[in-house]
């Protein structure tokens, strides 16, 4: 993925969002809901009601970059509206963008210890 690369901060907009909203709504939500500068060099997440619709702002120092996919199967793992904001790393937000459930990655166990 283009865009802020490893140790950004990202933060999470939990519930649903419209995403009919643009770069001034979704800004607008960051300042407001999320409270945080949308021009801080931070990623803010946003999903869609269905699930299936994920929008990323970022300033990249120029301008406002809008990232936007829509999976064409399954949902993107999203908390609950009623945690109002959830802060992610940036492998976390590596992890989400592919639809890899971010909260618990399925990599096996370590091998149990005898003794």
């Amino acid at each position: 993925m283009i865009g802020p690369g490893t140790g950004v901060r990202v933060y999470l907009a939990c519930g649903a969002t419209d995403m009919r909203k643009g770069i001034a709504g979704l800004a607008a939500l960051a300042q407001d809901q999320l409270r945080q500068k949308p021009s801080s060099g931070a990623v803010f997440a946003f999903r869609g009601r269905k699930g299936d619709r994920l929008k990323l702002l970022y300033w990249d120092g120029q301008g406002f970059c809008l990232y936007y996919k829509v999976l064409e199967r399954g949902r993107f793992p999203w908390p609950s509206a009623g945690d109002g904001a959830a802060r992610l790393t940036s492998a976390q937000l590596a992890m989400l963008w592919e639809g890899i459930d971010w909260r618990r990655p399925d990599w096996g166990a370590p091998p149990a210890r005898v003794g």
